[in-house]
């Protein structure tokens, strides 16, 4: 073995061998007290632009000091930024699902789509939610869509497959998880309106009528919330029994706006929204209030889970009026932050699972076209097009404020000529847990890279 090569391998077996040792000494020693995860299913850069368009000011996370794009493909899969700017179409293949994606954040590994927290080897992987609960620390998540869905799921569930949402539910429901919310209730339909003959598959979302019958009777161990008096309440820390875990279920069967009925197809508000489910924002207000009961510090996640259902769609009203809802959520976690002890204690991370819809202003295409989104001020839907009814591999945004933020910059160690410095969204796992890239310099010489700007690009990840 020639020298270079030799030098190379022991830099490898000693980065290993570091790492482990942080790894198994640190446990979570560096982590936020508090740590706030907001993900806006499907949400791209010109979601955001368009909301932000139509608003007439920037979303409140916009302000945020710390911005970072983020890869997204799965396991066995790549972002090139050079094609994915030389070729309109480049991003249509190769893209995540949501259970791949939330599953790299929740766990810090790519997997293969469709599945939720399981390796191709059926090996199960320890999420956020298990490490901050072993701490001690209290868990939620929150969604606009039923909360059995695989954004959700991945923070506390195991499934080889993500449509197992009956299975998914009983776990997520018998495991840490402090509190739960989201839509998926048996009992109403789309646009909030009481349904008397059940469809099949009515309580998959809910894990089976058996399931449901004792959540309802208040045999389950869960406080479940329905109304939207209930959740109002719950936010102004109202109807709250101590140490009680807390199951919202909000009035809706799949989400809490985006598939009413009438013309999904109108300028945002056209149609009147459903007048018995609660908002995100106040959703999420009524999460904290239940977290904040812990001293030791809490883990939620807050998903904008209809904004991808819109996207496919293409219905950009109502994409526009959920990055809106979504952005009010955002804003909810801001207060209860600078309320309660402020940004030295907690973490506030806002970001995308991936983009969906290829979202562009008219006239972007072949060969290598990306249009600007054209705005027409506040009140008007902006210039912009549908390109694609799926996911695509584009980086989306990642915005970022409070305790251990600034670590982010060590792991944007690749740059895109679009979108600047960015990460891979396995990297938002070791940034909540409060982990340093560790750079490791490796001397130039025959067979080996001028330097290797990660430990994982020295010992060969």
């Amino acid at each position: 073995m020639n020298r270079g090569r030799k030098s190379l391998l022991l830099i490898r077996i000693w980065a290993v061998l570091v790492l482990l040792a942080l790894w198994v000494g640190s446990g979570l020693a560096g982590a936020p007290r508090n740590v706030i995860l907001m993900i806006g299913d499907g949400m791209g850069y010109n979601t955001v632009r368009a909301a932000a368009y139509y608003q007439g000011a920037s979303l409140v996370f916009e302000g945020f000091p710390v911005k970072y794009a983020v890869s997204t493909y799965p396991r066995g899969g790549g972002y090139d930024p050079q094609k994915a700017w030389a070729s309109f179409d480049y991003v249509k293949s190769g893209a995540t699902d949501s259970a791949a994606a939330a599953t790299a954040m929740a766990t810090g590994v790519k997997t293969s789509n469709g599945r939720v927290n399981m390796t191709e080897q059926h090996r199960k992987l320890k999420t956020i939610v298990d490490l901050f609960s072993e701490q001690g620390k209290a868990t939620g998540v929150v969604t606009s869509v039923p909360f059995s869905h695989t954004t959700p799921a991945c923070m506390a569930a195991h499934n080889g497959n993500r449509n197992h949402y009956a299975a998914i539910a009983r776990e997520m429901l018998a495991g840490p998880l402090d509190v739960i919310m989201g839509a998926g209730h048996p009992d109403y339909d789309d646009n909030g309106q009481r349904v008397t003959i059940k469809m099949p598959g009515a309580y998959k979302y809910v894990g089976g009528p058996f399931l449901w019958a004792a959540l309802k009777n208040g045999t389950s161990g869960w406080q479940l919330i329905e109304t939207k008096r209930d959740f109002e309440n719950l936010a102004e820390g109202k109807g709250l029994k101590p140490g009680a875990k807390v199951l919202g279920l909000a009035r809706v069967r799949h989400t809490l706006q985006q598939k009413r009925g009438w013309d999904t197809l109108a300028p945002p508000y056209a149609e009147p929204l459903n007048s018995s489910v609660p908002t995100l924002a106040v959703m999420t207000q009524g999460a904290l209030r239940v977290l904040e009961q812990n001293p030791r510090g809490f883990f939620l996640m807050v998903e904008g889970g209809a904004i991808d259902w819109a996207a496919h769609g293409q219905q950009l009203g109502r994409l526009i009026e959920e990055e809106l809802d979504f952005a009010q959520a955002v804003a909810a976690a801001v207060e209860w932050i600078e309320t309660h002890g402020g940004w030295e204690k907690t973490l506030l991370i806002v970001t995308s699972d991936h983009e969906t819809g290829h979202l562009w202003g008219p006239g972007s295409g072949l060969p290598h076209t990306f249009a600007p989104l054209v705005n027409k001020g506040p009140g008007r839907l902006p210039g912009a097009k549908f390109f694609f009814a799926e996911h695509t591999n584009a980086l989306v945004p990642l915005y970022a404020k409070g305790a251990g933020a600034e670590l982010f910059a060590g792991y944007a160690n690749e740059v895109d000529p679009k979108r600047g410095p960015y990460l891979d969204n396995t990297e938002i796992f070791q940034v909540m847990l409060g982990k340093a890239a560790w750079r490791i310099p490796v001397k130039k010489g025959k067979g080996l890279e001028k330097s290797a700007a990660t430990w994982k690009e020295a010992v060969g990840f």
